[in-house]
């Protein structure tokens, strides 16, 4: 229990009076976040920490609607210019302005920064004019129906650029943004620190002096700290934990439907690793699919509570296709493709994970399952951020890693699959795949555009770079004292307006 013990050390650090610490709230992680650079992170977490360093020029609600945060509105003047109005007043925690300027920088260094995750999801901005320092146009290639959504994401975090230009490559050791809280200190696998903006624009929805981020991969020690009070909230609570919180008069629980998937990617072309049985051929992967029982995966380690699925999009999204099910498990068929493709079993696989106790589960359980249809899986468990590293530099052979979903079904597909995006780790290119991707991102007719969705994954189930999984839901515990927590479909958790009861 040193986690535990570390937790209530915080709560007691010099500097915090007694009426400080009752306005600090704790939030415990399920795994420590990558780079603190909206530019170069991609981790789930990180997303939750930006929520509380920094805003975006636009937000999504509860209802999915993508609303202005740091804009005030929109418009296209026509569909290749679009014209964004700014929030007047706003400061960065360095005291620069946020305005039409840092917006052109950021997306600029968006789209050109080495080793950028954005660059795919705004790459259809061919240039940025400054109208006035309140007004931004972009100028794009050809018209982009999802570009709002990374907007309201992190492609949309404006960050300040003296601050950015002084730092250089350390910026993400300590990021600065316009959000509610800026940043104090980060201990890696430890804390995440922030104190509040007194110059934040929105100041009066905030209701706290100061933020802790505490990562474990350990879903039982998050839930202790959460019931010794350690905690006020745990952004994620394995379902086979819900009845603890349930039963537990101090605490409460939000659940709800999420944008995630969970999936095992393989590696096509990414390396010497992509040279296995799995990624030259298609009916090895097909073999491999139909050696896993969902709904089993789903019952053993997550009581049941998700839903199977075999694309990106949500059963919630109006551009699933319930046409594209996951195949029942036969394994007397996988086997059958495996001779088809004069495999002979054992086939060796080599199966990454993360380190967390829900995620080892299920490779086990897959371990098991596809060990009945030949397959002789080797499961390493990994840090998150450092399985991330090994995805993007092709040292896997297999990968079972989530995504945390974005409104737009573009942001659940176009980098994954699309020859050079920025998350498709195993280097997957199909150039008919790639057509169909920019051709969705053109159309904004949604009858147009969710066919070629069906197309899509038609293509993605023939080729099977990626089996998705499942769909979990979101489930929030926290103290009963808390108020205001407001959840949304991609997880976030958004500290505008959450306070503890007087």
């Amino acid at each position: 229990m040193r986690r535990l013990a570390l937790a209530c050390a915080l709560a007691l650090l010099p500097g915090l009076s007694a009426s400080a610490q009752e306005k600090t709230l704790r939030i415990g992680l399920r795994e420590d976040p990558d780079l603190l650079d909206p530019t170069l992170g991609s981790s789930y977490v990180g997303r939750i920490v930006f929520a509380g360093l920094c805003d975006k020029l636009f937000d999504i609600s509860p209802k999915l609607e993508i609303v202005p945060q740091l804009a005030t509105g929109y418009e296209y003047t026509d569909p290749t210019h679009l014209v964004i109005h700014l929030r007047q007043g706003v400061k960065f925690h360095d005291g620069e302005p946020m305005d039409a300027e840092a917006v052109r920088f950021t997306l600029t260094r968006d789209l050109e920064a080495k080793g950028s995750m954005r660059r795919s999801e705004i790459s259809s901005i061919a240039s940025i004019d400054v109208l006035d320092p309140l007004t931004v146009r972009l100028n794009l290639k050809a018209p982009d129906a999802p570009l709002l959504a990374p907007l309201a994401d992190r492609s949309g975090i404006v960050l300040p650029p003296k601050a950015v230009q002084q730092a250089g490559d350390k910026f993400g050791l300590h990021p600065v943004c316009s959000g509610p809280f800026s940043f104090v200190e980060r201990v890696p696998q430890d804390r995440v620190v922030l104190q509040r903006f007194p110059g934040y624009w929105n100041a009066g929805a905030i209701h706290f002096d100061r933020v802790v981020y505490m990562p474990n991969p350990n879903p039982s020690v998050r839930l202790a700290n959460l019931r010794a009070g350690a905690l006020d909230l745990v952004e994620y609570i394995v379902p086979t934990d819900i009845p603890a919180v349930r039963g537990d008069s101090r605490l409460k629980l939000a659940i709800g439907d999420s944008l995630f998937y969970q999936g095992t990617t393989f590696n096509l072309g990414n390396g010497p690793q992509a040279d296995t049985l799995a990624g030259r051929s298609a009916l090895v992967r097909h073999a491999f699919e139909l050696s896993l029982d969902r709904s089993a995966i789903i019952q053993v380690v997550y009581d049941g509570l998700y839903t199977p699925v075999a694309q990106a999009n949500s059963p919630s999204s109006p551009y699933y296709i319930p046409s594209i099910q996951p195949p029942a498990r036969d394994v007397a068929k996988a086997k059958a493709l495996l001779a088809q493709a004069g495999v002979k079993p054992p086939v060796p696989v080599s199966l990454i994970v993360a380190n967390s106790a829900d995620t080892q589960q299920v490779g086990e359980v897959m371990q098991a399952m596809a060990g009945e249809a030949g397959f002789d899986v080797k499961i390493t468990a990994m840090e998150f951020a450092s399985s991330l590293q090994a995805a993007y530099a092709g040292r896997f052979q297999t990968l079972n890693i989530g995504w945390s979903g974005r409104v737009d079904p573009d942001g659940n597909m176009y980098q994954f699959l699309h020859t050079g995006g920025t998350f498709n780790y195993g280097h997957y290119s199909n150039p008919e795949m790639d057509r169909l991707l920019d051709e969705q991102r053109r159309t904004g007719d949604t009858g147009q555009r969710k066919a070629l969705i069906a197309r899509i994954w038609e293509l993605e189930r023939q080729d099977l770079p990626l089996v998705y999984l499942f769909n979990p839901k979101n489930s929030v515990g926290m103290k009963k004292g808390l108020e205001g927590f407001v959840q949304v479909p991609d997880g976030i958790i958004r500290l505008q307006g959450m306070r503890f009861a007087p």
